[in-house]
């Protein structure tokens, strides 16, 4: 990177001043540094690598370099939280192509490493992986932007960016049981599947979901609410009372994206699933023996 500086020279003479005219120069960095992040998304939990790439443009070998990265730290009340913490000995260091001892890091105010050198026209890579915490912003389109700097004697510091995007994605899940327990034979039982879904987008009708489920022993009289309100069979569910297949329709299905909320105080954020409630009651007709695992698709 070129940084420009000014010189003007004075002239005192006989009680009178005179200055020049002002000269201007350019100090190019002979350090040229990038920061590539592998993964381009997240979501919390993830493990992302990053991959700095340092070039030495000079004729002098540059040493006792120090890379820090700052783990996309960001101001919040009083204090500064990293949304990323540093994956313990997943450092590789290289010189020119050449695998070198990794270095040692340090943990204080994000994560540094200390002792790194380039070749004179040569490069040097450092190549290390951050888990993504519970201090990130989940919601889609969220950004973490992590900087590293590069700082060493008789060089200006260097710097390089690179950001990742919260990904936009659903996360179903089902809870499933069965009431009453026991049910007698001849008995009327009611499933209910509680959908979850802890990403940060929603399930909508246009991705065409389908909960499937196989009733054994196979239910009669079947009726089917979806949060409370009546499904219309065929319309919004089939049910085959020869095989016991149950299906909603693609199309029926919406859960609704979780909510989140950071903590005033610590600055964590927490997680509200979205939810939406399958129940579908019938007849029992003989005693079960083994229950079918169900399918969400």
């Amino acid at each position: 990177m070129a940084t420009t500086f000014t010189n003007q020279a004075s002239l005192s003479y006989n009680g009178s001043r005179t200055l020049s005219n002002v000269a201007v120069g350019v100090m190019e960095s002979v350090l040229n540094v990038t920061k590539t992040a592998v993964e381009d998304q997240y979501s919390v939990g993830d493990t992302v690598t990053y991959v700095i790439s340092i070039v030495n443009s000079g004729t002098e070998a540059l040493t006792g370099l120090t890379v820090s990265d700052d783990l996309g730290a960001y101001a919040f009340s009083t204090e500064t939280l990293q949304p990323m913490s540093y994956i313990e000995g997943s450092a590789l260091y290289y010189t020119n192509g050449a695998q070198q001892p990794s270095p040692a890091a340090v943990t204080a105010d994000g994560v540094s490493f200390s002792g790194i050198s380039v070749p004179a026209n040569g490069n040097a890579m450092l190549i290390y992986s951050a888990q993504v915490n519970s201090y990130a912003p989940p919601q889609a389109g969220s950004e973490i932007t992590n900087t590293a700097t590069v700082t060493g004697t008789g060089i200006s510091d260097s710097q390089a960016q690179a950001t990742i995007t919260a990904e936009a994605e659903a996360q179903p899940e089902m809870i499933k049981s069965i009431s009453p327990i026991p049910v007698a034979e001849n008995g009327i039982v009611t499933y209910t599947v509680q959908l979850r879904n802890t990403g940060n987008t929603a399930v909508l009708p246009d991705d065409g979901a389908i909960l499937s489920d196989t009733f054994d022993p196979i239910l009669s009289n079947v009726s089917a609410t979806m949060n409370g309100t009546p499904m219309t069979l065929t319309a919004d569910y089939t049910y085959d009372q020869v095989t016991g297949e149950f299906a909603t329709a693609a199309g029926v299905l919406e859960i609704p994206a979780a909510t989140y909320t950071q903590d005033a105080v610590t600055g964590e954020w927490s997680i509200t699933p979205g939810t939406a409630t399958l129940e579908v009651t019938g007849t029992m007709a003989v005693a079960v023996e083994k229950k079918t695992v169900t399918a969400f698709g």
